[in-house]
């Protein structure tokens, strides 16, 4: 178990951490552990590459603490009422369709190497600032009309780069699947 896992499995750890904080209403402890995440994130992903500690134990945990993350904040938040449940059911079904893809790839024989597309990227990171204001904003009161301005930009940008990043992985698993329909045929 190389550093770099151990702090990703730190990461993991915290998620039902940040959910209680969240649900109890301790919003600056759930911004800040939510700031601890992404941060240890970083350090993960810097540690493997800068010395060498990648593993393929890391490959599958790094974005399984990402995901967890991601999808408990969102499900508190919405619980909560703090986002819409539409942006909620949009996210976590977008994360059930890609894994859901790619088990039915390895259950037909021809599993499918899931590589992050540019959308992917671009749609976490998306979430992750939408969130960390959301946060913010129940942390220190941010409630203001730029604020409110801010907050529906970003949830929009959320909801599209999400729609975009599944039209993306359904195109390539598509192409997956009917490659393998081909090569058998």
């Amino acid at each position: 178990m190389s550093i770099p896992n151990l702090i990703t499995l730190g990461r993991i750890l915290l998620v039902p951490v940040v959910v209680w904080a969240i649900y109890t209403n301790y919003t600056l402890l759930a911004f800040i552990l939510f700031l601890v995440a992404g941060v240890s994130d970083a350090v993960d992903g810097y540690l493997a590459k800068r010395f060498h500690m990648s593993s393929e134990l890391g490959a599958y945990l790094d974005p399984l603490a990402d995901k967890t993350l991601i999808v408990s904040i969102y499900v508190t938040l919405g619980i909560a009422g703090n986002i819409p449940g539409w942006l909620v059911i949009l996210v976590v079904s977008r994360d059930i369709m890609i894994i859901g893809a790619v088990m039915l790839s390895w259950l037909l024989g021809s599993p499918l190497k899931v590589k992050p597309l540019l959308f992917s990227k671009l749609n976490t990171a998306a979430q992750i600032v939408f969130a960390t204001l959301v946060l913010a904003a129940l942390a220190f009161g941010f409630a203001g009309p730029v604020e409110q301005l801010a907050q529906t930009a970003l949830m929009w940008l959320v909801a599209a780069l999400t729609l975009l990043s599944v039209g993306f992985y359904t195109r390539e698993w598509w192409r997956h699947m009917n490659a393998g329909e081909a090569g058998r045929a």
